[in-house]
């Protein structure tokens, strides 16, 4: 019953044939245990090896992955841990690694690392922290491109884009909204890689750049952020305002008659402002579901506004349109009827006539007219003027600010912001990795394509003064695009509206949630206060907030200033965005694998330029106030120490960097994000011929070919003797070390050590070698063709045990060919047989392998092995779904593994292995044990699977066996030489006792 890791995965303190830990009464219960031919098991054989096992269980020195038995037995009190057919992998004596099949399940729930609020977990913790979501219901229509079509079209779109096209020209309009598209564009570029990376539990873009560029750049853009969404919120208030006391019902004005611009409409900006704020803070604080039912009729009002604007682009009998009067190179205040008259002009109009002509013409000529051609040019003016250098006097219509192309650009900017509406919601899609791209990039061309066809069908349809006319004066107080509408101005009116206050109230929901995960976090002090949330469970605290900042932006009490200060923050974010994805596309981290391909670091680059630049161009003295506050939060929060680990790209960076970088990297451990293959190889030299000879190239060629990883190599080797008798041949073997290196394309260091004995060097240099930070995680050793000495099966298995007791991987690869290599490439698979619970250490070293031009023509396949006692169907569902979180492509399959009987043949191999142990040690050839039946019919039954499936592999990786306290060397080897009969390369790896592998972004 003896075995190799641990009784059969998940050895209970109390023998584990039953649930009330009862030993078996009768024989009859012990069928199939072992069934060797003409020798039955005993009872009173089971019951000695039950006392053995005791034993060795209590004499057991600790295991890293030991909690996870007890995260097994939790989650299924009657879990059955014979396993006759995994024995060899599952040994007396150790603390038990459990079986895949029976973890499978937790880990595709919540595959270890890190939790949804960030924090690093144990691998007890992680498993036991199930990810718990809502169902999934929404996908890539209403889950994505709707909602960030929503958040896209708004209050610019209707009062400022015909403004805009009239003061910039169509030429000019045209540039402004493609340098802003194509910066949201390549945005969304970035924002589907990261957010495809993993699993985006909360927060947005704040959650994927504080996770990707650590906490310092996650807290101050975060803060932008927050502050930037709550100015859209105040933007939005004020638009909604706007339309009211201009266009729909100017009499509520609370001061008097107040034309756009003056004292008085500031006002009732100001005092209606704060009121509809009021009003929308106490809806949110009653509850959210009535904010999303309202959203559903916002967006519909939106869309259905947009289409009958198109739809009056051609239908509208333009000859019906209001007319304007014209006085010179102005418009003149008018009804809608444009009436020039003296009648209605009064005493203007003698200072008109005598100066200049007073025309009567129509303000929406039609697309058969010729104003596109008059549209095309620009036309910026200053505050006052009515042309460009001409001043304007009262009663004629004039810009009510300075315009510039830079002015211009911000105030468009925020109508193509509200990108990360998808992002913000992945855990409520069915597929976030096909619809968050899809959908968001989707949104962005979708709401493109309308910018510029506005654009151009306004410039080809009205004329440019009264494009020009901000307010609508000239008309009587009437918008364009509503008078473009059909079948009535009131479609657009409503619907503009409606989007407004559906806009704010989603940023008064969404900002307060976003500053409450900032506050938890716990980066920012000051912010603790508002992290805390309602009995209700909602923020209210951080509304109150919010609802304060939004007032002190309804307060300026101008959409065109507000609309800037937004610019500034939501380019800040875009900004970061775009860095996180270039540097860690630059760095390949082995945890970046991205499920969205189109994507490069040199688009995430110009990205960054991108935003960089219409940051200056659009008000360099905001840009300079939002890059130094985002400076002082950072520095701040670095000098508060953050105390959080997100497994950010910066830290990658830094393993690579120098004597500074390894003084941060001693701070905190990796986290799992950041965990890559650091090798310790152990290459062996030819001493006779010097030790300038390597004689085995393959190790070095395979941790050259783990260099995907961007981890620390360093290669060592062993020769006996005093180091003052071989410095020479020391020196000239580090030079062949090298040379090797070298050859294989790979960036490390080479040492070789003289010693006394090879164990004892080996060993030693295990425990010392690296400095640091930069010190191996991961050891390995070739295997030793002449394991049949002593000396050479000795070597392998006490740097196996100093390895387990130091928590480093460790790897031994046993090939019977050459290395593959860039120019004879492997074309077949690279096979994982998946057996026991390795924190996921087969996946990622067969991940990065592929990563090597070498490997990357081969497919890769996961098995896994399945009991009688398991659920083949669904392990192979959950492994399916396990390997697709981790954004890993391989085929999985699940091989059944029911009948526990000792063959005829396994006896036979048994037999031979205790005389050739009788041989080696000369004593007298006994029988088998059970211990050894059991563990060499693991070795032959799994060799068959394997063999049948795996022969044309050009690798198969699999779980490295521990060898059994006080193992005979010769025993163990032999086991391992039987599982891998017949195959031509094998990566014998065991986990370092820690998750490699997480599927959080």
């Amino acid at each position: 019953l003896a075995s190799s890791w641990g009784y059969l995965g998940a050895m209970p303190t109390s023998p584990p044939w039953t649930k009330k830990s009862q030993m078996p009464e009768s024989p009859e219960l012990n069928q199939g245990l072992l069934r060797a031919p003409n020798s039955p098991g005993t009872l009173s054989d089971i019951e000695a090896a039950k006392v053995g096992i005791r034993h060795a269980w209590q004499h057991s020195g600790p295991n890293p992955y030991a909690n996870l038995n007890d995260i097994v037995r939790e989650q299924a009190d009657d879990y059955d841990a014979e396993s006759d057919n995994l024995t060899l992998f599952t040994a007396e004596g150790k603390a038990g690694v459990p079986k895949v099949s029976n973890v499978l399940n937790n880990l595709v729930k919540f595959p270890g690392g890190e939790n949804p609020e960030g924090e690093v977990l144990t691998a007890k913790e992680s498993m036991l922290a199930l990810l718990k979501k809502a169902p999934v219901k929404l996908g890539t229509l209403s889950g994505v491109f709707l909602p960030t079509i929503q958040n896209i079209f708004g209050v610019i779109l209707f009062l400022r884009v015909p403004w805009i096209v009239g003061v910039a020209g169509v030429g000019q309009a045209l540039l402004i909204v493609a340098i802003c598209c194509t910066t949201t564009l390549l945005t969304a570029l970035s924002l589907s890689a990261i957010a495809t990376n993993g699993v985006v539990p909360a927060g947005g873009a704040y959650f994927m750049i504080s996770r990707n560029l650590g906490p310092e750049f996650g807290g101050a853009v975060g803060i932008l952020f927050y502050l930037g969404t709550t100015f859209a919120g105040a933007m939005y208030i004020l638009g909604a305002i706007e339309l009211l006391l201009v266009y729909i019902a100017p009499e509520m004005s609370a001061f008097g008659e107040a034309s756009p611009g003056s004292d008085a409409f500031l006002d009732n900006l100001r005092l209606y402002g704060s009121a509809v704020l009021g009003m929308l803070a106490l809806v949110v604080y009653v509850g959210v579901k009535y904010v999303n039912r309202f959203a559903g009729v916002c967006l519909f009002a939106v869309i259905f506004s947009i289409f009958c604007v198109f739809v009056g682009f051609f239908a509208t009998p333009f000859a019906g349109q209001p007319d304007v009067c014209r006085a010179g190179v102005g418009l003149m205040e008018s009804d809608e009827a444009g009436d020039c008259t003296e009648a209605y002009l009064g005493p203007l109009f003698s200072w008109i006539s005598n100066t200049t002509n007073v025309t009567k013409m129509q303000g929406f000529p039609g697309l058969h007219s010729t104003v596109g051609a008059h549209n095309a040019k620009s036309c910026y003016r200053g505050d006052g003027e009515v042309a460009h250098g001409v001043g304007g006097r009262e009663g004629q219509v004039g810009e009510t600010s300075d315009t510039s192309f830079a002015v211009l650009l911000a105030i468009f900017f925020p109508s193509v912001t509200g990108i990360m509406a998808g992002s913000n919601r992945s855990g409520d899609l069915k597929d976030p990795s096909t619809a968050i791209p899809t959908g968001t990039i989707g949104a962005i061309m979708t709401t493109s394509m309308v910018y510029f066809c506005v654009v151009i069908l306004l410039g080809a349809t009205v004329e440019g003064d009264v494009l020009r006319d901000k307010f609508g004066e000239a008309m009587g107080g009437r918008m364009v695009l509503a008078q473009l509408a059909w079948p009535t101005e009131w479609i657009v009116l409503i619907g503009a509206l409606l989007s407004c206050l559906g806009a704010a109230l989603q940023t008064l929901t969404g900002a307060p949630r976003l500053l409450q995960a900032i506050a938890q976090d716990d980066l920012i002090k000051a912010l603790e206060f508002f992290g805390k949330a309602s009995d209700s469970g909602e923020p209210t605290r951080a509304l109150i907030l919010t609802v304060c900042i939004a007032e002190a932006g309804i307060l300026i009490a101008s959409l065109d200033a507000v609309a800037p200060i937004i610019t500034m923050f939501f380019l800040m974010c875009y900004a970061f965005v775009n860095l996180a994805c270039a540097l860690q596309s630059l760095l390949k981290s082995p945890s970046w694998r991205p499920r969205y391909k189109y994507y490069h670091w040199s688009l995430s680059a110009t990205g960054v330029v991108l935003c960089i630049l219409l940051m200056l161009v659009s008000s360099w003295v905001y840009a300079i106030v939002a890059m130094m506050s985002a400076g002082l939060i950072y520095y701040y929060i670095q000098y508060r120490g953050a105390a959080k680990e997100w497994g950010d790209g910066l830290r990658g960076l830094s393993m690579q960097a120098a004597k500074f970088a390894l003084l941060r990297l001693e701070e905190t451990p990796p986290h799992t994000k950041n965990w890559r293959p650091q090798v310790l190889a152990f290459a062996r030299l030819d001493d006779s011929d010097g030790g300038a000879k390597l004689l085995e190239p393959s190790l070095i060629h395979l941790a050259g070919q783990l260099k995907g990883g961007k981890g620390l190599t360093m290669v060592a080797s062993v020769l006996i003797g005093r180091y003052q008798d071989r410095w020479k041949q020391a020196a000239i073997g580090q030079k062949a070390l090298k040379r090797s290196l070298a050859k294989a394309s790979t960036e490390g260091f080479a040492q070789v050590v003289v010693g006394p004995d090879i164990v004892s060097t080996v060993t030693y240099l295990i425990q010392g070698a690296g400095l640091g930070a930069l010190r191996h995680n991961t050891v390995i050793l070739g295997w030793p063709h002449r394991w049949r000495t002593q000396e050479s099966a000795d070597v392998l298995l006490q740097a196996m045990s100093v390895s387990r007791a130091a928590n480093l991987a460790f790897m031994v690869p046993k090939y019977e060919s050459a290395t593959p290599s860039e120019k004879d490439p492997a074309r077949n698979s690279i096979d994982v047989w998946w057996i026991m619970h390795d924190g996921g250490m087969l996946i990622l070293i067969a991940f990065l392998l592929r990563q090597d031009k070498a490997w990357s023509h081969c497919k890769l396949r996961i098995f896994c092995v399945a009991e009688s006692d398991d659920n083949s169907i669904q392990m192979e569902q959950d492994l399916a779904l396990f390997v697709r979180l981790l954004r890993i492509d391989a085929e999985v399959s699940v091989v059944e593994m029911v009948n526990t009987d000792v063959t005829a043949h396994t006896l036979a191999r048994a037999r031979e292995l205790e005389e050739f142990r009788a041989q080696s040690r000369g004593g007298p050839v006994e029988a088998p044990s059970q211990t050894t039946l059991r563990r060499m019919n693991t070795a032959t039954r799994m060799n068959a699977a394997l063999t049948e499936r795996s022969t044309d592999a050009d690798l198969v990786a699999l779980c490295l066996p521990d060898p059994m306290e006080g193992d005979d060397p010769l025993v163990y080897m032999s086991l391992l030489e039987e599982l891998t009969v017949g195959l031509n390369r094998v990566l014998f790896i065991r986990g370092g006792g820690r998750e490699v592998i997480t599927i959080f972004s």
